[in-house]
């Protein structure tokens, strides 16, 4: 196996962990090879071990204020890597990003206006908008020689004639690995402005960049503060969902006013104490550890893509600009097939499946994730490569069908 410096792959199996032994609820077995859900098999920087350890051996977890070194290091990190200083006074808490779209959605809008995404795309965003009773529009991204674009033409038809009052930007854009340029942004941003929509923008995988396009947080653009609210989190960057902290960028005076207010009727205003210590040392010294998982990341795609042009050489895989979330087309293998059913119950393995992301439209595809040791990624295509006994076995019983007619 590949050797890293940083990385310390891990066994999570039996560990309570979502990924490995969640898979009997998702997906009605608990016998198959885990390859969903957004997080890694991965420790964290060694820096948070240390730090958590020593707030641990203090031993008292009652309140704590949030430490000023927590909002520092993150400002730093966003203006040393991101091209962005946020002001401390517009930075606010939520338990993640997540939630926070949630939030957002209900703090801009009441019931039944529309909401705005573009599919293929995590499917929370779609939760969050049937949950809290709005409107679903969706302006699927155009596929171009198997890249995917924003279709601006049709968002700007939508918004008008669906009154969109918010839209939710992905950025990077989870599940396709777009990093979206600056002119594309601006173009998004100032169809929004234009027509007075707010924008939500999570930029949760914003330092996952395993590719060669530098990623552009929306925020740093100017113009545009009046829509804009920013979402992001430690989180996904270091593996530390579990820490419950998330920041939301509020730059607009009025809307911030209206987001303290919307917290302060759900009591939500404060994060974990886990979070403030683990977040603080991951930014402070966690940089060489990103900077290798962020080659990782490449490797691991690329035995992905290499391995299956020979297994399933007419399988595509998107190009990955951002995250560690590969977006697999099994199209030409899976036409009139159950793609979720092949993937799982022939070859065994658990991924996040393309209809889940939006629709039938996207029923032959699926997400892998990448944040894993490269003998995992090497599993997962020999477990893909089954597909040709499935496709094989069909063509025969095709062939039988043909021949008694």
């Amino acid at each position: 196996m590949e050797e890293y410096k940083y990385l310390k792959f891990k066994e999570r199996k039996n560990t309570d962990c979502m990924k490995w032994d969640g898979m009997e609820k998702q997906f009605g077995r608990d016998d198959l090879f885990p390859a969903w859900v957004a997080d890694m098999d991965i420790e964290s920087p060694e820096c948070v071990r240390k730090a958590l350890s020593e707030y641990v051996d203090f031993n008292v977890h009652g309140y704590y204020c949030q430490p000023k070194e927590f909002l520092d290091s993150f400002i730093s990190w966003m203006k040393k890597y991101h091209n962005y200083e946020p002001d401390r006074e517009w930075i606010r808490f939520a338990p993640g990003v997540v939630p926070a779209i949630y939030w957002s959605i209900q703090m801009l809008t009441d019931v039944d206006d529309s909401v705005a995404i573009m599919p293929p795309v995590y499917y929370p965003f779609e939760n969050a908008i049937r949950d809290t009773s709005r409107t679903l529009v969706t302006v699927p991204l155009i596929r171009k020689a198997g890249r995917y674009y924003m279709d601006l033409a049709a968002f700007e038809e939508k918004v008008v004639r669906k009154k969109v009052k918010v839209f939710i930007l992905c950025s990077p854009h989870n599940p396709v690995g777009r990093v979206w340029t600056e002119e594309e942004l601006r173009g998004v941003m100032d169809i929004c402005r234009k027509y007075n929509v707010f924008v939500i923008s999570d930029e949760i995988h914003h330092d996952l960049i395993p590719g060669d396009v530098p990623q552009t947080t929306a925020a740093s653009l100017t113009d545009y503060e009046s829509i804009l609210i920013t979402l992001t989190s430690a989180s996904k960057t270091f593996n530390l969902a579990g820490c419950q902290n998330a920041f939301v960028i509020i730059q607009n005076p009025a809307l911030r006013a209206k987001y303290d207010a919307f917290t302060r009727r759900i009591g939500s205003r404060s994060g974990s104490n886990f979070g403030y210590v683990a977040y603080r040392a991951a930014y402070e010294e966690g940089r060489p550890w990103l900077e290798e998982l962020n080659q990782l990341i490449r490797s691991n795609f690329e035995i992905l893509r290499k391995g299956l042009r020979f297994a399933l050489p007419q399988a595509y895989v998107t190009p990955l600009e951002g995250t560690y979330l590969a977006w697999v087309d099994l199209s030409p293998y899976m036409a009139n097939r159950d793609t979720e059913r092949i993937v799982r119950d022939h070859c065994l393995l658990a991924v996040d499946f393309g209809e889940w992301f939006g629709g039938e439209e996207y029923k032959n595809f699926i997400r892998i994730n990448l944040a894993t040791s490269p003998d995992n990624v090497r599993e997962i295509v020999r477990r893909l490569e089954t597909i040709n006994e499935v496709v094989q076995i069909n063509m025969n019983v095709e062939g039988l069908a043909q021949a008694e007619m």
